[in-house]
């Protein structure tokens, strides 16, 4: 059974309860109430004519003839009274059911001497009677009767109840039509949940959406269900180009390490060089494979460490650390006197990869510059140099995996992964990276993030 079956049979067993309870309360309560409004109408007459006796001058035969000409019964009712034992005046509308002829019935009425209420039998069922008698100088001069036809006020009550059973079953189809309709619109973003996981589990294609509208709790959930398969897609697709990456860049070094020990002789100066050429290599491969897990680990949640950072002392310690980098002429442009929040160890590697990649690309006496500053709502990290630059058709190339520069001897030394992972930095505080060209000639690589005192995650977290 589908969950929209499953919504609307339970609802219709709810509302059907509801309903049910509803018509067979109603039923009692006017079951209950019924009795008692009768036996309040028969009381009610017996006192009218109390009170119209009271009024009157004539004799006690002659004020019940008046008073049956002025009292009309109303529906399903009839009055008569009793004269010597015998049932005259009978009121002109014509009865449900003639009482007036049971002769038992009178000779009992003829025979009280006081109020009284009673039970009888009749064509129209049974029927509720009372008898008041008149009495003068201690005779019985007459009785008047007054009968209500209980059975008939009885099933008008049935007929309500049955006029309000049929509503309350055509209440229950329309609702359950209705809930029909409106489970199967509520529950269309689940079902498209469902049938996307089945078409991605069948072709691994996680680039699937679904459509969003509205702000209920359903459609939230097809909002989680999209942030979920943006973050699957992403963690894929890191997974792909680690990869890509990794047997790619691996597969050289591999290579000329299978070849040397597959062609590496007996000689002692031969094998010295072979293990020089081999440690060499892994240890290329061992550099390389820490930079890719960075970089994976950069696209997950947890990269960067938030905390107080003092942007002049960031500043200085990147110059002071860097000048074991090389013989350059070291310069600070210039300091921020800041606390940010942000990764005090991220942020220093990635001015740290700037900076050696200044230095593989100038030579001794050459200028590098480190410096910090907050402009704009922006925190800006930059290390510029007076090297040949980048070409303006490789300023975004760059900052690519396995994208190498030429250094100033013309060779391409690392694995094009540092620049990558100065982005991803970057990335992980929310900002960017971009080089231009300097003042006075030279490349400057800039960082810029936004200066907030908010927890930073990684960029790829929803």
């Amino acid at each position: 059974m589908s969950a929209r079956a499953r919504i609307v049979g339970w609802m219709l067993v709810v509302v059907g309860l509801a309903l049910s309870v509803s018509v067979f309360a109603t039923w009692t309560i006017l079951l209950a109430t019924l009795e008692n409004r009768v036996n309040a109408e028969l009381a009610n007459e017996m006192e009218k004519l109390r009170k119209y006796a009271e009024s009157s001058s004539a004799s006690p035969r002659a004020m019940l003839e008046d008073y049956m000409a002025v009292n009309a019964p109303d529906r399903h009712e009839t009055f008569f009274v009793i004269v010597d034992g015998k049932a005259r005046w009978v009121t002109y509308a014509d009865p449900p059911a003639v009482l007036d002829t049971d002769r038992a019935l009178v000779a009992r009425m003829a025979a009280a001497t006081e109020p009284e209420q009673d039970w009888a039998t009749s064509t129209a069922g049974r029927v509720r009677w009372a008898v008041m008698p008149v009495i003068a100088d201690g005779e019985i001069e007459g009785s008047f009767v007054a009968i209500v036809f209980y059975d008939l006020e009885r099933q008008e009550i049935v007929e309500a109840v049955r006029v309000l059973g049929l509503t309350a079953l055509a209440a229950l189809l329309l609702a359950g039509a209705a809930g029909w309709f409106v489970a199967g619109r509520v529950l269309a973003p689940v079902r498209l949940v469902r049938q996307t996981a089945e078409r991605i589990g069948g072709s691994s294609d996680l680039s699937r959406r679904l459509a969003v509208s509205g702000d209920d709790d359903v459609s939230a959930l097809a909002a989680t269900f999209n942030h979920m398969l943006d973050r699957l897609e992403r963690a894929f697709a890191v997974q792909r180009d680690f990869l890509d990456d990794a047997g790619h860049e691996l597969r050289t070094p591999i290579t000329v390490v299978r070849g040397h020990l597959e062609l590496m002789g007996d000689d002692p100066g031969e094998r010295a060089a072979t293990l020089a050429l081999v440690t060499d290599e892994l240890g290329r491969m061992n550099r390389l494979v820490d930079d890719l897990i960075m970089l994976a680990r950069s696209e997950q949640p947890g990269f960067v460490t938030p905390g107080e950072v003092e942007l002049a002392d960031l500043t200085v310690e990147v110059v002071a650390k860097a000048r074991a980098l090389g013989e350059r002429r070291w310069r600070v442009d210039e300091v921020a006197e800041e606390q940010v929040t942000a990764d005090r160890q991220r942020l220093t590697q990635a001015l740290i990869q700037l900076v050696a990649n200044a230095v593989r690309h100038t030579g001794p006496g050459d200028l590098i510059a480190v410096g910090s500053a907050v402009r704009e709502g922006q925190v800006e990290l930059w290390v510029r140099d007076t090297g040949p630059g980048v070409p303006e058709q490789d300023r975004e190339r760059i900052f690519n995996r396995f994208v190498r520069g030429a250094a100033r001897t013309g060779s391409h030394d690392g694995a094009g992964l540092g620049l990558a992972i100065v982005r991803s930095i970057a990335e992980a505080h929310r900002g960017i990276v971009r080089v231009r060209e300097a003042n006075g000639g030279g490349a400057l690589f800039l960082i810029s993030f936004p200066y907030e005192e908010i927890p930073l995650t990684s960029p790829y977290e929803d």
